[in-house]
């Protein structure tokens, strides 16, 4: 279904982030890696190349690429993805010339490094967000999209090789130090872009080994409000089968999980890992209480 289909708040919501994550990176662009020289991938860094070897402005190439890409991606992956690449396909261009408008944006350093660090950053935080409200920034997505469709080809793979093959392409109007920075911009955008799809979702999943499980899972149903699960086990030293619970909590909540276990049981073993990503009921679902038996 379209991100388009039923004007809902969430759409709206999802329209506005779309919006602010394509201004963001045309600031980023204009701020930064403009001013500095420093080369990326993806269709800014096919822009800045045309730039420098045939004068074209980079607003102008990046609304003609991102057209043809659209027109191309509406053929191949059809309407309801044309759709979700709409607004970045005529935003992110229109953006990039707004900015461009104000020449103090374009002097806010000279230090290359900040330049690199923040532009990553800043590139890194608006892709992240356009992706989590559910669209995609066009452009140079869109091939290896296509790629997947056509051959099954992994979208990662061919997404790194295309950016690889640019940044190449980019080699021959820059320095080696230009390059370098530019190795090190994708490296923090990619970074950045990861850590903004996981915002909000990151969870602990904590295993808990005790002779007292029974008070433990009270505790954590009652107390914490938390669901928890039965892992049959068998300890490795005694051989005493007894069951490991397994919960997940928030990060807030992880401080009163131990507390918990603790003033039940100070030797129980407590196993505490990173969850990504948890969905369903309490999480990314509205919690329901049912009566236990």
């Amino acid at each position: 279904m379209s991100l388009f289909s039923h004007p809902t708040k969430k759409t709206v919501l999802s329209v506005c982030m779309i919006l602010f994550g394509n201004a963001l990176y045309a600031l980023a662009v204009v701020c930064f890696l403009l001013p500095s020289g420093i080369i990326t991938g993806g269709t800014t860094g096919l822009a800045l190349a045309a730039h420098r070897a045939l004068h074209i402005p980079i607003s102008s190439f990046v609304l003609a690429f991102n057209l043809a890409m659209f027109v191309l991606g509406a053929v191949v992956l059809g309407k309801a993805f044309a759709l979700t690449t709409l607004l970045s396909t005529f935003f992110y261009p229109i953006a990039l010339a707004f900015w461009q408008r104000f020449p103090a944006l374009s002097s806010l350093t000279e230090d290359s490094m900040l330049c690199t660090v923040l532009g990553g950053m800043m590139i890194g935080a608006g892709i992240g967000i356009v992706i989590r409200a559910g669209a995609s920034t066009g452009g140079m997505d869109i091939p290896p999209l296509i790629l997947k469709k056509k051959w099954n080809l992994p979208v990662s793979a061919t997404l790194y090789v295309f950016d690889f093959c640019i940044l190449l392409l980019q080699m021959f109007f820059t320095d080696t130090e230009e390059i370098l920075y530019g190795l090190l911009l994708v490296l923090i955008y990619t970074f950045v872009l990861d850590k903004v799809l996981v915002i909000g979702q990151h969870q602990a999943r904590v295993d808990i080994v005790s002779s007292h499980w029974e008070q433990i899972r009270q505790a954590i149903l009652l107390r914490l409000d938390r669901g928890c699960t039965l892992l049959e086990a068998t300890t490795g030293y005694l051989q005493t089968e007894q069951p490991v619970l397994m919960t997940v909590v928030s990060r807030r909540e992880m401080v009163a999980l131990n507390k918990l276990v603790m003033d039940i049981d100070p030797g129980a073993f407590l196993i505490i890992s990173d969850a990504n990503e948890v969905r369903g009921p309490g999480f990314t679902q509205q919690k329901i209480h049912r009566q236990r038996p």
